[in-house]
């Protein structure tokens, strides 16, 4: 803002006075757009009224650039705002066409392009569109991050019901069994006391059954599920560069338990290839269940080629997993660059 106001300091005239007034004039309108969003249907014709008045008799074209990145970045934020930009554009580009041509007309022997002064009428007409596209991809990239954030809670969301259905499916049986005979052995006290012995014995092994599940429920839920890995591998992707698009996904999400911690760890470690060794630019992972069998496939781009490194016990290690759960595992080189694909049976399941 000083140096808009430059000529006009020190003021020597009456008319100096007049133009540093509406500059603080400006300023005010300028600070009342952002801090009073109400208002904003008026404060923003009148800021452009005063940058019309500077553009086109003072020949000032720099006090227009205030507006023309504030009014876009306000405007980006809502599709109402978007539709709104349309108008101020045009309003904005006919009060820089307008200055250009009165000063061409108003100064003789025209407008010099040779001094500089291209440069500086282009900047203010490109401005407003610079500001908008700048402030959609500001908005679009914050959008993301907050998509980001929810799916960290839903897979949050998600594991709480993954936990939810291992105790029901593999404890809630076995508890109402406990509570029967329990209750069984207490009538039997009075009217066959020789049978309680028996009784208690069956509740006794069941709750020790019992207390195995639970160990195994507790390890289980140590382990990676599909969700956590993809939240965690599509960051280290993203940060390689590597675009990352899968599909049935949603549906893997509700795969037992068992198979989703073995079908986890073979992922992150093919997933981790793909960023260390293919040099690839996009990476496709499919969940399919279908045969009473699960099927997973890992597709990059990348060279397609040095499966098996010397120390390397990656792909070896893969393979043993699925192996020992039942399963299938097959890597090899196709004509868009490396596959994956990993099969384990239903009934791994329980």
């Amino acid at each position: 803002m000083p140096f808009n106001l430059l000529g006009y300091l020190p003021p020597k005239a009456m008319q100096d006075w007049l133009w540093l007034a509406l500059g603080a004039v400006f300023v005010a309108v300028y600070i009342a757009v952002v801090e009073l969003p109400r208002y904003r249907v008026l404060f923003i014709p009148v800021e452009l009224a005063i940058c019309a008045v500077f553009s086109l008799l003072a020949m000032n074209n720099y006090m227009i650039i205030f507006p023309a990145w504030q009014v876009p970045f306000i405007l980006a934020q809502t599709p109402r705002g978007r539709r709104a930009f349309r108008w101020f554009l045009v309003v904005y580009e006919l009060i820089v066409l307008a200055s250009f041509v009165w000063y061409a007309v108003t100064t003789p022997g025209g407008i010099d392009w040779s001094s500089g002064e291209l440069v500086g009428a282009i900047f203010p007409l490109i401005s407003p569109l610079m500001a908008y596209f700048f402030a959609r991809e500001i908005f679009a990239n914050r959008a993301i991050r907050q998509t980001n954030r929810r799916l960290e809670a839903v897979v949050q969301r998600d594991e709480r019901e993954r936990i939810a259905r291992d105790l029901h499916d593999n404890l809630g049986q076995s508890f109402s069994m406990i509570t029967i005979k329990a209750e069984l052995a207490k009538k039997l006290l009075t009217k066959a006391p020789e049978r309680v012995e028996a009784e208690l014995e069956d509740i006794q092994q069941t709750s020790r059954k019992n207390l195995q599940l639970v160990r195994e429920i507790v390890n289980n839920l140590h382990q990676q599920s599909i969700s956590e890995l993809m939240v965690t591998q599509s960051k280290a992707l993203n940060a390689a560069n590597v675009a990352l698009m899968t599909f049935g996904e949603t549906d893997a999400q509700q795969w037992p338990t068992k198979i989703q911690a073995t079908i986890s760890a073979v992922l992150q470690e093919a997933l981790t290839n793909v960023v260390r060794h293919s040099h690839a630019g996009k990476v496709t992972v499919g969940f399919n269940h279908q045969k009473r069998e699960y099927e997973v496939t890992v597709q990059d781009d990348g060279d397609g080629v040095l499966f098996e490194r010397p120390g390397s016990n990656g792909v070896s290690g893969m393979n043993t997993r699925i192996v020992a759960a039942g399963g299938r595992f097959c890597i090899r080189a196709n004509r868009i660059g490396t596959l994956v694909v990993c099969h384990l049976p239903e009934e791994e399941k329980k």
